[in-house]
């Protein structure tokens, strides 16, 4: 793909992954924003982008124009976005689309794609980004697949930005306030997707607390090898060695230490006295490598781009 600049229609401008993916896009030199469509704030300039500071969010419910568009991502809630796949395609089948709900990540058309584990190349025209949740299970699960002895069991906190925007129980102040409220503790869409995408055998509780964005998932594992931290640390490093935004470390990480940045860490290595039972912890900004920036670091890979171009900044 030889064009220096490839232009994107966002549908979903206003929530709060679109949002962050307007800030990344904003500072990309490659990727530029024709259109932002919101179905309630259509007309209102987008103050947050100022490469052109005169674009104004269009109307999601009145037709889509895309002339000239190279790029649609759809950061809309789940179960919308496949609402408007048919009508990008009637209109240009060669528009490369990019998914951040849950709508094709299970459709064998899509290409699903933590680019650190799926081998995304260029190319792929129907992206379908993984969830927050999944991201950081299964960049903790994927390493050490071949030596997992039996189940794996994921449990997941995160800040209540994943619940959306939308009022609902899971963002909720007077049910979340200086507490942590479990959810879905079985069958969580993001559970499936772990088992469809990753290792089969695999358990997954989510939970949300009383801060706005962030999560932590702290995973068990039995291992069929006896081993050490130390061996343990060097299979992730290895794995992970040309990927520049997982950090592993052996201490536990903290979600602090990822807010408002693209990066996975990944540390807190502990083994049981035998060597076979293992805990590992993750933590990642939910909004963007569990989200928006994962969405522009698959499309940064798709389009032939360095994996981390423009991700490498923290975004305040």
């Amino acid at each position: 793909m030889s064009k220096i600049k490839y232009n994107i229609a966002l549908l979903g401008g206003r929530g709060f992954v679109g949002q962050e993916i307007i800030k990344i896009i904003d500072k990309h030199n490659f990727f530029d924003l024709s259109s932002i469509y919101s179905s309630s704030k259509a007309g209102e300039k987008i103050n947050s982008y100022h490469k052109n500071p005169e674009l104004k969010y269009s109307d999601l419910n009145k037709n889509l124009q895309l002339d000239g568009v190279d790029i649609v991502i759809c950061a809309l809630p789940n179960g919308e976005s496949s609402k408007f796949v048919d009508k990008i395609e009637k209109i240009d089948n060669s528009i490369v689309i990019i998914d951040i709900g849950s709508d094709y990540r299970f459709d064998k058309n899509w290409f699903y794609s933590i680019p650190e584990i799926n081998n995304i190349s260029s190319g792929i025209k129907r992206i379908s980004n993984p969830g927050c949740y999944a991201t950081a299970s299964q960049l903790s699960i994927a390493p050490i697949k071949d030596i997992i002895n039996l189940k794996v069991s994921c449990v997941g906190i995160s800040g209540y930005s994943g619940a959306g925007a939308t009022p609902n129980d899971k963002n909720n102040p007077k049910i979340i306030n200086e507490s942590i409220f479990p959810y879905s503790l079985s069958n969580h869409t993001h559970e499936k997707e772990i088992k469809k995408h990753c290792y089969s055998k695999v358990s997954f509780s989510p939970h949300v607390a009383d801060f706005f964005r962030g999560i932590l998932v702290t995973s068990h594992f039995s291992l069929s090898e006896k081993l050490n931290v130390e061996e343990i640390i060097k299979i992730y490093d290895d794995f992970y060695t040309n990927n520049k935004l997982v950090k592993i470390q052996k201490d536990p990480p903290l979600i602090k230490d990822v807010i408002n940045t693209n990066y996975a860490i990944i540390g807190g290595y502990s083994i049981s006295d035998d060597g076979h039972d293992l805990v590992t912890c993750c933590v990642i900004d939910n909004l963007l490598k569990g989200a928006a920036s994962q969405c522009i670091q698959n499309l940064n890979v798709t389009f032939g781009f360095e994996e981390s171009l423009s991700l490498e900044d923290t975004f305040n």
